[in-house]
């Protein structure tokens, strides 16, 4: 393995439930069903822009328009380093490993995330609302191939989304699903598999 790739949501950052208030945690809840509303697909995809989600949001909410702007300002702030996942990150980058982001984020939450220190150790990335694909759309994936340069058979790729996982395994990419309710046992059979 040379390319190991990374989603960001869930497996790199995280919203700290101890540290966020239980009124954001309730008014996001929607990010952890099976399958994300279609209003905040295309938000991730780059067709909405925060205006039209945050209408979106005080329609499903039944919130006004400043609450809802004041919930995203939140979740945005309250983004932070899974520390499991950023040691691994540091270890796999010491190690020569090349390392790749594929993530489908919205324009507002990666430029927050492009500010944090883990990010430095990325080698290149494909960010959802750049590129007009989300996953598991087979084109995204392609994209981060042929971008880069890589060979799938050569490449890792880790999502705590199990769709996302198995439509990189149909374009010959490895895949690791992360539980994100465990990331210290996941981060460790990483590093027993690769370090």
């Amino acid at each position: 393995m040379k390319n190991i790739v990374f989603d960001l949501g869930g497996v790199v950052f995280w919203r700290d439930p101890r540290k966020c208030s239980p009124e954001l945690i309730d008014f996001f809840s929607f990010v952890r069903l099976p399958e994300m509303p279609h209003f905040w697909n295309e938000y991730d995809r780059g067709t909405r822009t925060l205006d039209q989600v945050l209408h979106d949001l005080e329609e499903r909410s039944g919130r006004d328009r400043d609450y809802c702007r004041e919930m995203v300002r939140q979740a945005i702030d309250c983004q932070e380093a899974i520390r499991p996942t950023e040691r691994l990150i540091e270890e796999l980058h010491a190690a020569g490993y090349r390392l790749y982001v594929l993530s489908n984020m919205s324009r507002e939450f990666i430029d927050f995330l492009r500010r944090q220190p883990v990010y430095r150790h990325f080698d290149g990335e494909v960010v959802s609302c750049e590129e007009g694909y989300c996953k598991p759309e087979e084109a995204i994936y392609r994209l981060l191939l042929d971008r880069y340069g890589l060979e799938a058979s050569e490449t890792l790729f880790i999502d705590d989304r199990r769709e996302n996982v198995a439509a990189a395994e149909q374009v010959g990419i490895h895949g690791f699903w992360f539980d994100r309710r465990d990331e210290q046992a996941a981060c460790q059979t990483l590093r027993q598999q690769l370090l």
